[in-house]
């Protein structure tokens, strides 16, 4: 048994691994165009190899058959001519009207022309005819001219007549035909890719479509669905999309009814709750020091509670489709000038970049506050130290056309682990993140009502690490935006 070297074994899984991935690698309609191109090659190339081959085969034996029945016929009378007057040797050959005769005659060799002599028929030949005394046919060139060599014993004059039948012109039109073969295997291949193209096209438009469909129903449209279909190997796919994507949206219904249905319920009772806050805060100076704390505390707790129903009620209205943006055009630093100074954190610095001065986005100018109220709260109660809200566009092309704009909000706090930089922005997503920025008061809704909003504009938002290398977050909302004319 060979022994195997487990290293270089090592060595080649993962080469083998790759291949295999290599493989998998090649889309379902690259496949079958692959297929119908390799098989309409293979099998152009086989009809084009046999009929040329059939082709050749009875040119060339027809040729060769016919040329030996003269052969025959010459040598006979040949024999008959010298066997009756054997000194007029070049006369016989002359009135035979044959092509390049060559006679062997009483050790001499006579023919009509030089190039065909002695010289150009092989020794075995001329073994097998002047030695053994039998007929002999072989294919040979003769500078450069494809001929039939035939060779036949003279027995009765002890002799041997030759003959070099040419079938050039054969090979000429075998060349010619070999040529038109290609044309037609170049063709059919041509043809079989392109029907291999419309058979992806049709075989992979099923599967377009419930791509497309999940793709909707990722982007909220739940009530998206196949056309049903009387192909018995589709319908078994329609059906169950269909029964997926409709017990999907069931459940996101139920969940955001029993969402709204709580967050309306607790509305009454949080109403009563502030209002009765509100009294016991207006006689505040008249309690004693302990039920002072208390009532601050209170007062925070039913500020936050009121916060988060509000939040359960506008994600609520995103979930049911149910949000209409009132878009206007906004000048985007005056804008934010302005959602920077209600929001909880207006003493906050605004930088805004002179390329992003006179540029104009399209939105919702109360969500697009939110937003940044968001963000702001967002950095003052996980980040900590002093934040800055900046403005610009992301290429500086002061000037010239601009197609987006960036505006980031930074802070000095810990920053936001790299693993959980697409985590925070989802709902209800504190627990790493609290734990190692300053605060944990937020119920997990502000990011995710960010990236909701941002989206609704047909944005992005994303945290990384402050450009500057100094501590902290920077969230970038990205818009997209023009220049005032």
């Amino acid at each position: 048994m060979k022994a195997v070297d487990a290293p270089a074994e090592r060595n080649r899984r993962p080469r083998r691994r790759a291949l295999r991935r290599g493989r998998r690698s090649l889309g379902l309609r690259t496949r079958i165009l692959a297929t119908f191109g390799l098989g309409s090659l293979v099998l152009s190339t086989f009809l084009a190899l046999s009929t040329f081959n059939f082709t050749r085969s009875n040119l060339v034996d027809e040729r060769e058959s016919t040329a030996i029945s003269k052969v025959y016929r010459d040598a006979t009378r040949l024999q008959s001519d010298l066997t009756s007057n054997p000194t007029k040797v070049q006369a016989a050959i002359e009135r035979l009207g044959a092509e390049r005769p060559l006679l062997y005659f009483r050790g001499t060799w006579t023919g009509d022309d030089a190039r065909f002599s002695s010289s150009a028929i092989p020794a075995s030949m001329l073994a097998v005819v002047l030695d053994e005394r039998r007929p002999s046919v072989m294919r040979t060139e003769v500078d450069g001219e494809l001929v039939i060599l035939i060779g036949v014993p003279l027995t009765d004059v002890d002799g041997a007549y030759f003959e070099f039948p040419t079938i050039d012109d054969i090979r000429s039109t075998l060349h010619s035909v070999g040529l038109a073969m290609i044309l037609a295997a170049a063709i059919t291949t041509l043809v079989g890719i392109v029907l291999g193209a419309i058979a992806a096209s049709r075989a992979v438009r099923p599967l377009v479509a419930a791509s497309q469909a999940a793709q909707a129903i990722a982007g909220g449209r739940l009530d998206t669905r196949l056309v049903e279909t009387n192909d018995p190997d589709l319908a078994a796919l329609t059906t169950s999309f269909n029964a997926m994507a409709s017990a999907l949206e069931q459940r996101v219904e139920r969940d955001a009814r029993f969402t709204s249905d709580v967050s309306h319920e607790l509305r009454s009772p949080l109403q009563t709750l502030k209002a009765s806050v509100e009294v016991m805060q207006a006689r505040r100076d008249e309690l004693p020091e302990r039920t002072q704390a208390a009532l601050d505390l209170m007062v925070a707790d039913v500020a936050r509670f009121q916060g988060l129903v509000e939040d359960l009620l506008e994600i609520s209205r995103l979930d049911a489709g149910a949000v209409k943006l009132m878009v206007e055009e906004l000048l985007v630093g005056e804008f934010v000038r302005q959602a920077v100074g209600i929001s909880s954190a207006a003493e906050t610095p605004v930088n805004v970049a002179r390329s992003a001065a006179d540029v104009i986005i399209n939105g919702d100018r109360r969500r697009l506050a939110r937003v940044i109220a968001n963000l702001i709260d967002n950095g003052r109660s996980y980040g900590g130290g002093e934040m800055e809200v900046t403005v610009f566009d992301p290429d500086e092309k002061d000037g010239e056309p601009i197609t987006q704009i960036w505006i980031t909000v930074e802070d000095r706090g810990p920053g936001v682990d790299p693993n959980e930089r697409e985590r925070i922005f989802e709902r209800f997503a504190r627990g790493g993140v609290a734990g190692r920025r300053s605060g944990s008061e937020g119920a997990g809704l502000g990011l995710a009502l960010v990236d909701e909003h941002i989206r609704l504009h047909g944005g992005r938002v994303w945290v990384d690490d402050r450009p500057d290398g100094l501590d902290g977050a920077r969230f970038v909302i990205e818009l997209p935006a023009e220049r005032s004319r």
